[in-house]
């Protein structure tokens, strides 16, 4: 097959750049190795929020105060336009407050607010707030959101053009291939979660994978609003329809944390009286500062784009990807004020970077037999899922070696 533009990857980021690029009549086919919306996008909590933990006080202090005013700008812009659109589908769209809340740290929260109001967001600390922990307080936006992220989806991609089950292997010279079939493309878009093409980009050293999990409570509490914890290493709460959604847990993919324990044994004495209906577990990229990356895959890659390290703010940063995206394929220059600060080819040179070589190193030279089939890191197994996973780079695979999460490509084989 041919097309102008070939979309690898079926999630939310890939379905939004194929929305924009369909209503401008560009041709455009996205392929999905599963089913559309099948994979971490439809794990999502589904916050529709420009407020994404206290991310521009960091911004300020690494890049500037211009750089975190261009960040709220083009999240405010993808807030809006989920707005606009999801005023005329049937998706729970709700509008909620968004509360950042700290255990021990009102100064963080203090220096945020700061940084906002001189890139002109004022931001309110309260102490009141519904949520069953003592905090000193917490930093609130008004006005934010939440989503049936599956609903919107189902709705949006009716329109579009897509192949299911078709597992792109790799990419040479503009065309991509599957084990028995090849698409060129005059641009080719990945938004595989995790970026697979290791040629380019460094991403294997730009990101790494971090899971957290989730437990739906009936018979809990309306919190009433959106809640996160500063340090990342609390709850979060949210509710949906007569459900009270409980965070956390998290931990770098394939190392030990908290798992669906924590999350249990916190709703058991806060809420003795709820019921667990469902509960899941999702992976997030993140990135070396904070930021995704968006735009060219590499500064040597002109056709050759991506977005990832969403940094667990997939919504809004799923439709900014695809608002940048769609200008870079097409030239047209409504995000060029802001599209500059995400791009993938910014400096490396951050803390994480270490973490990460660290963690690449060592299990490249552990001993452990099982080896991920993506760069040969030991795989550890992960009792709670019952699945091997990569502490290197986050692939996962079922306990026969299927293959869960990228980014490797293939099964793992004589697991």
């Amino acid at each position: 097959m041919k097309t102008e533009v070939l979309i690898i990857g079926g999630g939310i980021a890939g379905i939004l750049t194929a929305h924009f690029l369909h209503e401008k009549n560009i041709p455009y086919l996205i392929v999905e190795k599963d089913k559309l919306y099948n994979g971490v996008t439809k794990r999502t909590t589904a916050k529709i929020t420009y407020q994404h933990n206290l991310i521009y006080s960091k911004i300020k202090n690494q890049y500037g105060i211009d750089a975190a005013q261009k960040y709220l700008k083009a999240n405010k812009i993808a807030f809006n336009k989920y707005k606009e659109l999801a005023a005329s589908m049937d998706c729970d769209y709700e509008i909620k407050n968004n509360y950042v809340y700290s255990l021990n740290d009102r100064y963080s929260l203090e220096e945020e607010a700061k940084v906002l109001d001189e890139i002109g967001y004022h931001a309110e600390i309260t102490e009141n707030i519904s949520i069953p922990l003592k905090t000193v307080g917490a930093l609130c936006f008004k006005n934010q959101a939440q989503f049936n992220a599956l609903k919107f989806l189902e709705i949006i991609s009716k329109k579009l053009n897509y192949i299911e089950n078709c597992f792109i292997k790799k990419i040479d010279n503009n065309t991509a291939y599957t084990d028995n079939s090849s698409i060129a493309a005059n641009n080719i878009v990945i938004t595989t979660h995790f970026p697979f093409i290791d040629k380019h980009g460094l991403y294997f050293l730009k990101l790494y994978q971090d899971r957290s999990y989730v437990i739906a409570l009936e018979n809990a509490q309306d919190v009433d609003g959106m809640y996160i914890d500063e340090s990342g290493k609390g709850f979060s709460f949210r509710n949906y329809d007569n459900l009270l959604f409980l965070g956390g847990g998290s931990h770098r993919t394939g190392k030990n944390g908290g798992n669906y324990t924590v999350l249990r044994d916190y709703a058991s004495k806060v809420y003795p009286n709820s019921t667990e209906k469902y509960h899941w577990a999702t992976q997030d990229c993140m990135s070396l500062d904070g930021i995704p990356y968006i735009g060219k895959y590499s500064s040597k890659t002109n056709n050759l784009f991506t977005a990832t390290g969403f940094n667990k703010w997939g919504m809004t940063s799923s439709m900014a990807a695809a608002m940048i995206l769609c200008d870079m394929i097409t030239g047209e220059k409504i995000t060029q004020d802001f599209a500059d600060i995400f791009s993938p080819s910014r400096s490396i040179l951050k803390p994480q970077l270490l973490i990460n070589s660290w963690e690449s190193v060592t299990n490249l030279l552990a001993l452990r037999g099982k080896r991920c089939p993506h760069l040969g890191c030991a795989l550890k197994w992960n009792k709670t899922e019952h699945s091997w996973d990569c502490p290197c780079h986050g692939s996962r695979f079922t306990e026969k070696g299927k293959l869960i999460n990228n980014p490797a490509n293939k099964d793992k084989e004589n697991i």
